[in-house]
């Protein structure tokens, strides 16, 4: 089948990431299937707007274009999917590199036409240079990658991750866009949930799409140092649960925890073995790993508690919107 036409969005607000942003872009344009166009959407930082405009404003391909919505990375996901020309709409992390192939694989899994999503494998790319010693493998996605535990291949999953995916555009208008209320606000309490809480209601709304993970559609995702840090994985482990409960406020708890009932039951049992086997073997960081992995649940855990007894205190904080193409340009800036 030909090829699909892809609008990859980038979604930026500060910038502090300056030099990731260039790169992030730069990766996009060096794709071995070319991307129809990429779109910067900017949260809420005018200065940013300008300087990224006057970057790229030789770059037809480039459009730059200001968060139409609430401050927050699901209100500029949105704006990008209401400006998308492509049949596909891709997502990419500002702070993320993308391997050259990594659209050839996503466009591969839309052949079935019953396949509404694609996502990819994320890779962590350490600021000191490798792994530090205490972080467990099945915690990766605190760090936005994906984690042991996941299968491996071309496979069906519940969900995508939301910094390395593809939709294609009539998900949107099938099921709405990203809940605003539940992901990332700039530098506030590193929430997430919001991709999960989207698959979930796209199939509820399709209940014949599929959604797959084909780990060969490869980014380098950038972890700076002070996610290193084991006080970085507790407040993102605990902001997890937060996320979690509003998930399961909105879709339900059999299905907006049916993934995470597994890899609690199963993969982190594991996870605990195997840091307490190196440590019985004289492995560095054994020890540390299955402790982080018994701090990372209960974290968890105590995370969803708190946010199930807000969430029936003040019910839920977020919106659903839907998708509108967007009218003209009025949000572009050249």
């Amino acid at each position: 089948m030909s090829p699909r036409d892809f609008s990859v969005v980038i979604c930026v607000y500060t910038e502090e990431r300056w030099a990731d942003i260039l790169e992030a872009v730069a990766s996009v344009r060096a794709q071995s299937l070319p991307a129809e166009e990429i779109l910067l959407v900017v949260d809420h930082n005018p200065a940013l707007l300008r300087r990224l405009a006057e970057e790229y404003g030789g770059c037809p391909e480039v459009r730059v274009l200001a968060n139409a919505g609430p401050r927050g990375l699901s209100a500029g996901r949105n704006t990008g999917i209401a400006a998308a020309r492509g049949a596909v709409v891709a997502f990419l992390d500002d702070d993320a590199v993308a391997e050259q192939d990594w659209l050839r694989h996503f466009d591969k899994g839309y052949d079935d036409p019953e396949v509404m999503a694609v996502g990819g494998r994320t890779l962590p790319s350490w600021a000191s240079g490798r792994r530090p010693v205490w972080f467990p493998e099945e915690f990766d996605w605190v760090v936005g990658c994906t984690y042991l535990g996941l299968p491996s291949g071309t496979v069906r999953v519940r969900n995508v991750l939301g910094g390395n995916a593809s939709f294609r555009r009539t998900a949107f208008d099938a099921a709405g866009g990203f809940a605003t209320g539940i992901g990332r606000d700039g530098d506030k309490r590193p929430l997430g949930g919001e991709e999960t809480e989207l698959c979930i209601r796209l199939s509820r709304a399709l209940p014949h799409a599929v959604l797959l993970i084909d780990d060969r559609a490869v980014i380098h995702h950038k972890v700076p140092g002070v996610r290193e840090r084991f006080g970085y994985f507790r407040t993102r482990t605990y902001a997890e649960g937060l996320s979690k409960a509003l998930v399961a406020r909105s879709v339900g708890a059999g299905r907006g925890l049916e993934s995470e009932r597994r890899y609690t039951t199963r993969v982190l049992p594991a996870g605990v073995l195997r840091g307490a086997r190196d440590f019985l073997l004289g492995r560095p960081g054994g020890a540390g790993r299955a402790g982080a992995v018994v701090t990372g649940v209960l974290a968890a855990a105590a995370g969803y508690a708190v946010g199930s007894v807000r969430v029936r205190r003040d019910g839920a904080s977020f919106a659903v919107p839907a998708i509108e193409p967007a009218a003209g340009t009025r949000e572009e800036v050249r």
